[in-house]
């Protein structure tokens, strides 16, 4: 018999909990809260109990389920396929893209199941719905419309989008068997200002699909539907509904819905039950790391999608980008970094945690732009050009409380394969010659180069040499 253990109880993890009880597999529980415990035990007894998730780990459990906070998943998730445990993590898979690749990657390597929990393809009235498109019964899929909405539950670590759209991320993905070519969404944030309590996200397709997601925790009445429009008809999942599952056979005129009987089974049970399957017949599970990943790309990289990134670049959650700007190949934006308007990134440049980059800034191929720099508007910044951030550098002695802030201000220009040691201002307008060593201040409209840089003379705005 498979032993499950089921780490969080809260909100959903007590479902979680009462699913792989009944199923037979329950084995043990932990949770830091001992209230939710006691109850868990009085509820399941003979049910183990830990108080940490390495108590657990340390276990003779096969496998682990994460009902925990979404900003836990990654780093439980990780711990739990080290310690060589089979893995089904709720959604989402981890807060950011590099993240959830780490989770495939170590999930692959170690020959570990690793499923996340999109309930909605488990439902069945969703199973339903795919073979009848399947079929042809609406003929081609022209629009998809979802709405998830209700009062609450308000979250800080996540906003509304990334609480309740990756259950309709999922399915639309899997309905149309591709990622989308353009994303726009809007959002709101009224009872935060950090975090959005209303989005609607817009997404295009090929073949001129569209599909529109609106989620909210801020609306007065609870709906979760889901509706496909195709060529001939249109088919209606509304989960909150006595008839789940309804279809339209005419998009051109008004005709009485068919309602289409489907199973009562309980979703959650199917999708416990598919993972215990992966973990007994070691098959890829349907809601997969790979197809989380695709959830999460488009999570992490909607947020009003007014900039272009290269496919191949990473932009980590809470970074912000500002519209009109280009990012390239290759390139990977810290958390934390603010980039502004109308910037170019070229081919594999660096932007650290917190950096601070203005309007219409121009970084050339090879740049690596560490924590502590802040470069202002219009500046622009050579091929290979290196800032560094520590003075006296050691591979074994932390020293990221001693970063010196480095200043580069309005339309300065850092010419190619310059280094700027940490610590110095380079003044308006000033121009870095190639190849320079910059250990100082330097002065605004200064001309500079060498190693070390020292002074040659005054640039115009143009940076052109005039003395």
């Amino acid at each position: 018999m498979i032993k499950i253990g089921v780490i969080g109880c809260g909100h959903w993890g007590k479902n979680l909990v009462r699913n792989f009880h009944e199923i037979g597999t329950l084995h043990a529980i932990c949770d830091t809260s001992w209230k939710r415990t006691e109850l868990m035990t009085k509820a399941y007894p003979g049910t183990h109990v830990y108080g940490s998730v390495e108590s657990l780990l340390n276990s003779d459990v096969d496998a682990v389920v994460i009902a925990t906070p979404a900003g836990t998943h990654f780093g439980v998730a990780k711990k739990s396929l080290l310690a060589g445990k089979d893995v089904f993590v709720e959604k989402p898979l981890a807060l950011s893209y590099s993240e959830g690749q780490e989770l495939v990657t170590l999930a692959k390597e170690r020959k570990k199941i690793l499923m996340v929990g999109h309930i909605l393809e488990y439902h069945s009235a969703v199973e339903k719905m795919k073979a009848m498109i399947k079929e042809g019964k609406i003929g081609k899929i022209n629009y998809i419309y979802s709405s998830r909405l209700n009062l609450g539950k308000f979250r800080k670590e996540e906003n509304v989008f990334w609480s309740f759209a990756p259950h309709d991320i999922s399915l639309i993905l899997s309905l149309l068997g591709e990622m989308p070519k353009r994303i726009v969404i809007h959002g709101g944030a009224f009872l935060n200002k950090e975090t959005m309590d209303v989005t609607v996200m817009h997404m295009e397709f090929s073949d001129d699909v569209k599909a529109h997601i609106f989620v909210s925790w801020l609306h007065p009445y609870k709906e979760q539907r889901f509706v496909v429009v195709g060529s001939k008809a249109m088919l209606v999942f509304d989960d909150l509904a006595k008839d789940k599952l309804t279809y339209y056979p005419s998009i051109k005129e008004k005709t009485e819905a068919v309602k289409i009987k489907i199973s009562s089974t309980e979703p959650l049970e199917v999708e416990c039950r598919h993972f215990l399957e992966c973990i007994d017949s070691r098959k890829v599970p349907r809601t997969n790391g790979k197809q989380a990943l695709r959830v999460l790309e488009i999570l992490t990289n909607s947020r009003e999608r007014r900039y272009f990134r290269h496919e191949s670049s990473y932009v980590d959650d809470k970074a912000k980008i500002g519209e009109g700007t280009k990012i390239w190949h290759f390139c990977h934006i810290s958390k934390g970094a603010k980039i502004g308007k109308n910037c170019t990134l070229g081919q594999n440049v660096f932007v650290g945690q917190n950096v601070r980059i203005g309007d219409n800034v121009k970084l050339q191929n090879n740049v690596s732009v560490y924590e502590g720099v802040t470069l202002e508007d219009d500046t622009f910044i050579g091929p290979s050009a290196v800032f560094t951030n520590v003075l006296n550098p050691r591979s074994t002695i932390p020293r990221k409380n001693e970063f010196k802030e480095t200043l580069v201000k309005k339309g300065a220009t850092i010419g190619a394969n310059s280094t700027i040691v940490c610590g110095a201002t380079i003044g308006e307008h000033a121009f870095i010659g190639a190849g320079a060593v910059v250990t100082k201040d330097i002065l605004p409209y200064a001309l500079a180069y060498g190693v070390p840089a020292k002074f040659e003379g005054m640039v115009d705005v143009k940076g052109e040499k005039v003395g």
